[in-house]
Formats: C-alpha cells, sequence, structure tokens
C-alpha cells in the first residue's frame, strides 16, 4: 500500500512533464513561424522602402524636368496674351489714325436723311479727339480730327436751321380764328391743336438740339431757334390781319375744313357788331362836331335823348359797347351807309382785337413747342426774344392808334377816339392771360401791354373830358341863343 501511494505522484509528474514539453515545442513552433514572418515582412519593408525610394527619385526628377517646362509655357502663355492685347490696343489706335478718312463721306454728305449714322460717325470722331489729346497732343492727326469735328458740328447746326427753315410754316388764318373762337354757335367736336412742325421733323430738330448742347458746347442754334419761330409768329399775326382786309366785305369768318364742327342753326358764323355800332356813333359825333347845337347854322336835329347821352360820357372802358349801341340805335334811320373809309377803320379796329387774342394763343403754342426743343435754363430768355418782333408790331399799333387819337382830340374830332373804347376793353378782359403768357420774360417784356392800356385809358379820358366840356359849352350857347333871339 506504501508502495501504490509513491507511484502515484511520479505518473502525475510524468504526465505534467510530458504535457508541458507538448506545449514548449507547440510555442516553439510558433514562435519559428512568427520569426519566419517578421523575416518576410523585413524583407516586404526593405522592398517597398526600396521602391518608394526609387519612385520618389523618379518623381524629384520628373519635377525637376517639368517645372521649368511649366514656368516657360507660362510665361508664353502670358507673352501670348500681351500680344493679343497689344494687338488689340493696335488695331484701337491705329483705328483713330483712319477715323476722319472712315467717316469722310459721310461727313462730308451731311446728316439729311441719316441722322442716327451721322450722329454714330460724329461720335468716332469725337472719341479720336479725346484720345490724341490725352495721349499724342502734338500729333498732327489731332488737328485733322478737330477740324472733322467742328465740320460735322456746323452741318448739324446748318441741318437744324435748314429743318426749322423748311417745315416753319405760319399758322393759316383760318385756323387761327377756330383756335380763338368763343362763338357759342358753334360746337367744336376737339380741341384745335396748333401743329407747327411735323412729328418726325420735330424729333429730328430735339435731337441734333440735345447733342449740341450736351457735346457741341454751342448756343448759337437758339438763336437760330429763337428767329425762325420769331418771323414765322409774325408772319402769322400780319396772315390774319391781311385775311381781314381780303374778307372785309364779307359778313362772316370761314372755318377750317380741318376741324370737324358742329353748327347748330347758322350755317357762317355772325358778323361782328362792333365796328358797325362805332361807325353810326362815329357819324353821330361827327354830325355833331360839325354843325353842333346852333339851330340857326343848320343843326344837326338832335333829340333830347341824343343830347343826354352825348352830354353824359362814362369813364374809359366802362360800359362803352352799350353806350355806342345807344347813340347807333337813335341814329339808325337817320344815317346811312358810311364811306369806305369808315369800312377800313371798322376792319382795322375787328382785325387789331383778333391779333391781340391771336398773340396770346399763338405764343402758348410756340412756348409749348420751345420748351420740347431748347434746355430748361434757356427756355424763358429764349421765348422772351422770340416773341418780341410780333409783340413790339401789336404794341406799334396799339401806339399809332393813341397817336392817331391825340390828333384827332387835337382837331376836336373826338369820333376817332371810340375806336380806343373796344380796344381797351380787349385789353383788359385779355390781360390775366397775357400776363401769364408771359410769365418768366423781361420786365421790359412784362409791362409792354400795361403801358399801351395807360396810354389809351389816359387819351380816351381826356377826349371824353374835352368832349364834355365842349358840349356843356355847345349847350350854354344853345340855351342863349333861345333865350336872347
Amino acid at each position: 500500500m506504501g508502495i501504490t501511494s509513491r507511484m502515484i505522484p511520479t505518473e502525475d509528474a510524468s504526465a505534467r512533464k510530458r504535457e508541458i514539453e507538448e506545449k514548449l515545442k507547440q510555442e516553439q513552433e510558433t514562435l519559428s513561424f512568427i520569426r519566419e514572418n517578421l523575416e518576410k515582412s523585413d524583407q516586404l519593408t526593405k522592398g517597398m522602402v526600396s521602391i518608394l525610394s526609387s519612385f520618389e527619385s523618379r518623381l524629384m526628377q520628373l519635377e525637376n524636368s517639368i517645372i521649368p517646362v511649366h514656368k516657360q509655357t507660362e510665361n508664353l502663355q502670358r507673352l501670348q496674351e500681351n500680344v493679343d492685347k497689344t494687338l488689340s490696343c493696335l488695331d484701337h489706335v491705329i483705328s483713330y489714325y483712319h477715323v476722319a478718312k472712315d467717316t469722310d463721306r459721310i461727313i462730308r454728305e451731311g446728316p439729311s436723311g441719316r441722322l442716327d449714322e451721322y450722329l454714330a460717325c460724329i461720335a468716332r470722331i469725337q472719341k479720336a479727339v479725346e484720345y490724341f489729346q490725352d495721349n499724342n497732343p502734338d500729333s498732327p492727326e489731332l488737328n485733322t480730327v478737330k477740324a472733322r469735328f467742328e465740320k460735322g458740328k456746323e452741318l448739324l447746326e446748318a441741318e437744324f436751321r435748314s429743318l426749322l427753315t423748311r417745315y416753319s410754316k405760319p399758322v393759316p388764318p383760318i385756323l387761327i380764328l377756330d383756335a380763338i373762337s368763343v362763338d357759342e354757335d358753334i360746337e367744336l367736336q376737339e380741341e384745335v391743336v396748333l401743329e407747327h412742325l411735323p412729328e418726325a421733323v420735330l424729333q429730328d430738330i430735339i435731337c441734333i438740339s440735345g447733342w449740341l448742347v450736351e457735346y457741341g458746347r454751342n448756343q448759337d442754334f437758339m438763336n437760330v431757334y429763337f428767329q425762325i419761330r420769331s418771323s414765322q409768329l409774325d408772319r402769322s399775326i400780319k396772315g390774319l390781319k391781311e385775311h381781314f382786309r381780303k374778307n372785309s366785305a364779307s359778313s362772316g369768318i370761314l372755318y377750317s375744313p380741318a376741324v370737324q364742327t358742329k353748327r347748330k342753326d347758322t350755317p357762317t358764323k355772325k358778323a361782328p357788331k362792333r365796328p358797325g355800332t362805332i361807325r353810326k356813333a362815329q357819324n353821330l359825333l361827327k354830325q355833331y362836331s360839325q354843325h353842333g347845337l346852333d339851330g340857326k347854322k343848320g343843326g344837326s336835329n338832335l333829340t333830347p335823348l341824343e343830347v343826354f347821352l352825348l352830354s353824359h360820357p362814362h369813364p374809359p372802358g366802362y360800359d362803352n359797347d352799350l353806350r355806342v349801341k345807344l347813340h347807333s340805335e337813335a341814329l339808325n334811320e337817320k344815317h346811312g351807309a358810311t364811306a369806305g373809309k369808315d369800312d377800313v377803320l371798322d376792319i382795322e379796329i375787328d382785325s387789331y382785337i383778333h391779333c391781340i387774342s391771336a398773340f396770346v394763343k399763338l405764343a402758348q403754342s410756340e412756348y409749348a413747342l420751345l420748351t420740347e426743343i431748347i434746355p430748361e435754363h434757356h427756355q424763358k430768355k429764349t421765348f422772351d426774344s422770340l416773341i418780341q418782333e410780333a409783340l413790339d408790331n401789336l404794341m406799334l399799333e396799339g401806339d399809332n392808334i393813341v397817336s392817331a387819337a391825340r390828333r384827332a382830340i387835337m382837331r376836336h374830332d373826338y369820333s376817332a377816339v371810340l375806336t380806343i373804347f373796344p380796344i381797351l376793353r380787349h385789353l383788359k378782359m385779355n390781360k390775366s392771360e397775357f400776363d401769364s403768357t408771359l410769365q418768366g420774360t423781361a420786365a421790359s417784356t412784362k409791362n409792354k401791354l400795361p403801358t399801351l392800356i395807360t396810354s389809351m385809358e389816359t387819351i380816351g379820358a381826356k377826349a371824353l373830358e374835352e368832349f364834355a366840356d365842349s358840349i356843356k359849352a355847345r349847350r350854354s350857347d344853345y340855351f342863349h341863343l333861345i333865350s336872347n333871339p
């Protein structure tokens, strides 16, 4: 029993030893495998390092070869771009040297009929002038393009004048009468528009005006404008006067066929009544002035009513038409048709009154046209110059009427003074519109109408005062003769 117990531990130890030896062998095999793998890994690593070193070397060689080529290529590209830019600049610069030659034909032929193309050529010339002034001010080409630019500007100004002269026409008298008509028997279906220039021509004139202001730096065209339009305004008013003279025998005033009108009852416009009543009143005053109230000298056979009317004058402008109408009706059966001289005077009075209204209407229309063509800060001054000729002629005619009345008073011919009153009344009635039309003009221009009105009031008051004194004196002589037969 003792022997068996001693043998068991020995067997266990042997088994344990064998087990350990087997594990050790396995570990040695594993270690050997690892060593082999490590050796292979080292070999692979060395091979990879060798490959990478070789790649790096080749890459460095490639880089050292390509970078100079790249830099050279970049420089070549930059040079190419510079060459292209230089060529473009040269072409641009050379074009300035050819501008005078390229635009010669168009400039010589002028802008008529091709304004847009002409202005484009002028723009090219202007750019050439600016280039040579900035880059080569001493070059002969600068003088050439400058001369060409000035020539182009002169032809534009000439075209401006030509268009205005060719298409500016006096307004027909009939159209003026339609524009100023206030006859209640005629209903205009549309307002009368005074068109002074065709629309296409107006647009060309506006275009040329704008160019001359912005680039031409020349205001001479404004003088050309007001001179031409001033002449047409004056001719329009003179044409209206001539129309009255030619139609002095007519009882009506024709209307323009261009304006559609709707007439109520009368086929023609009623004849003005004012001249006839003035003529009859003049006959009364002439008879009274020639014969007086002295029955022994073949008196005038005036009725008491007529004597009363003549001996109670009213202030100038105060219900003169009514007074004249009463005078004329009182003597309507006593006096027949007057001489041709009186008829002419009647026409002249009515003509002057219509010309005053026509001036206002035409001046308003001219200002509306002017605002489209003339720069804003020159409009009032140009308008002032434009209306001077027509306005001065009207004021001169008014002054002549006043002078004639003054001479008539000196001759004690008070009948001639009656021409002043309807004119004076018309001037006063239209003064506010007259002032509104002349707003912004010089003070000397605005004061012309008030000065004429004052002159007429003064001469009218003087005539009535002297006439009243004359009547009182004659009436005193008349009663003295009656009381002392």
